[in-house]
């Protein structure tokens, strides 16, 4: 069992607990992830397949990637340390008949004790919450089998980011809660895709998400300015 210390930000894990009533609210301050979930969900799917798929969701929060992961046909396991969300993911997975299993504990843990046990691990909007997100990814690429997929998202760090994710997202627009991100905790992809491959894994694509104020709405593709997907996976031969 790994004894390091949780590689975890109290205040972080504190902040998304004391919002855990809100999860499943889809106008509430959990929105956008609600109106990216077919994004993500999209594009882990025409990617890896979810049918019988034994997945790892880290950070999952209320749960909402895990469910629709599993709506797919996916075995999920989703971990988080913040306990009042993990209630909110397991109430509303209840309400809704769905056989998930949720875990109060950190994906470094996880990792030692299921070592190369999944075949998709996802870490969404989760790294740029933790003090050392390298130790994140080491633990994911360890979790996951030898052939299988890692996908990853987080926030570029650069003026362009600073001033659309933060400032616009969360004073401007008020599409995020004030304070949901720190700008010197953002990471550049050039950053995360060394992460990747000193944890043994070969990133495959980079893909931007961008939100369009004026429609409203969000779209995969282009720059990785801001938003961004890494996928990755871990050789045959790991």
């Amino acid at each position: 069992m790994n004894d390091r210390p949780h590689n975890a930000d109290p205040s972080e894990v504190d902040k998304f607990a004391r919002l855990a009533a809100h999860w499943w609210d889809p106008d509430g301050p959990f929105m956008p992830l609600h109106r990216i979930n077919p994004l993500r969900v999209g594009y882990i799917e025409r990617r890896a397949e979810l049918s019988s798929a034994r997945v790892l969701d880290v950070g999952c929060g209320g749960g909402i990637l895990s469910e629709a992961l599993a709506n797919r046909g996916a075995s999920v396991l989703g971990i988080d340390l913040a306990a009042d969300s993990l209630d909110a993911a397991r109430k509303h997975a209840a309400a809704a008949q769905l056989d998930l299993e949720y875990r109060e504990i950190d994906v470094e843990s996880i990792a030692s004790e299921q070592p190369a046990s999944f075949d998709i691990v996802t870490c969404l909007e989760v790294l740029e919450h933790v003090p050392e997100p390298d130790r994140v990814v080491a633990a994911c690429a360890q979790a996951v089998r030898p052939g299988g997929a890692v996908f990853l998202s987080t926030i570029n760090r650069n003026p362009k980011s600073f001033l659309l994710a933060i400032v616009g997202a969360e004073y401007l627009l008020g599409m995020l809660p004030k304070g949901s991100h720190e700008y010197l905790k953002l990471i550049r992809p050039s950053a995360l895709g060394r992460a990747c491959r000193s944890a043994g894994l070969t990133v495959q694509e980079l893909t931007g998400m961008h939100y369009n104020p004026l429609l409203k709405s969000f779209s995969l593709g282009g720059n990785v300015d801001v938003n961004y997907f890494l996928y990755a996976t871990k050789p045959e031969s790991a």
